[in-house]
């Protein structure tokens, strides 16, 4: 006996979806837009402790009712959400981000799939180093060289920083924009509940542009699903406590 469609088709956790559901809502009063939200919510995904639920991100998006995200709409949402979690690599390891592709992959249609590559012939050049430099100068501004200063006794991790979290990872914005990029990036910190790193990348989206109201919601999201996965974030500093050093 055949199986059906019914049978076949994968479903998204109803639990996630009303989170998703509430995280999409709260990005309708702000400026980041409407296609923005669900690269926060894959950031948080891949730091928590259920990084395969962003299996349940992808459903709750290809299955909308409005068909965004079929045909070549597709390929650019996995597109999108595979450079998050790229990037996420640098911020949380390779291992959860791993985790995540996977989950996806396994509920992924044959006919979405995107084969196209980002990092294909990479080097550790000059070229990558000036494109590093240029997006960390643009999050620290003037605390740029005081930050890399910190690590004057531990050379290796101000090279690392440079060369490969910014050069290989952050500063390649060809897919994720500015925003979409520290809607990586600060999410997947906060999530960890890391004071120093939250309190840099609260400013450094302040700096580039986008409004205290919208870092809140930003904040506000953050916060929101770490508790769906009930952890509590202690350490983080507010967006208030920041914005004095914006």
């Amino acid at each position: 006996m055949a199986t059906s469609q019914a049978e076949t088709v994968p479903v998204p956790d109803p639990e996630l979806c009303k989170l998703f559901e509430s995280i999409e809502n709260s990005f309708k009063s702000t400026d980041l837009g409407s296609e923005r939200w669900y690269i926060l919510v894959i950031a948080c995904l891949t730091t928590s402790r259920d990084p395969e639920a962003a299996k349940d991100l992808y459903l709750y998006l290809v299955n909308k009712p409005d068909n965004q995200y079929r045909g070549s709409g597709a390929q650019t949402l996995i597109r999108r959400l595979r450079e998050a979690l790229v990037k996420s690599i640098s911020l949380v390891g390779v291992c959860k981000p791993i985790e995540a592709i996977l989950a996806i992959s396994r509920v992924e249609r044959p006919e979405d799939r995107d084969l196209s590559t980002t990092r294909e012939g990479w080097q550790a050049d000059e070229v990558n180093h000036k494109r590093a430099q240029g997006w960390f100068q643009q999050i620290y501004t003037r605390n740029a060289t005081d930050t890399i200063g910190l690590f004057d006794a531990h050379k290796d991790f101000a090279w690392i920083s440079g060369e490969i979290t910014y050069g290989l990872f952050l500063s390649d914005r060809k897919v994720l924009d500015d925003v979409e990029t520290q809607l990586v990036v600060l999410p997947a910190i906060m999530s960890q509940d890391l004071p120093t790193e939250t309190h840099w990348h609260i400013r450094g989206t302040r700096r580039i542009g986008v409004s205290q109201k919208d870092v809140q919601v930003i904040w506000d999201a953050v916060k929101t699903i770490s508790e769906f996965f009930d952890v509590k974030l202690t350490r983080v500093p507010t967006v208030d406590q920041v914005e004095p050093d914006v």
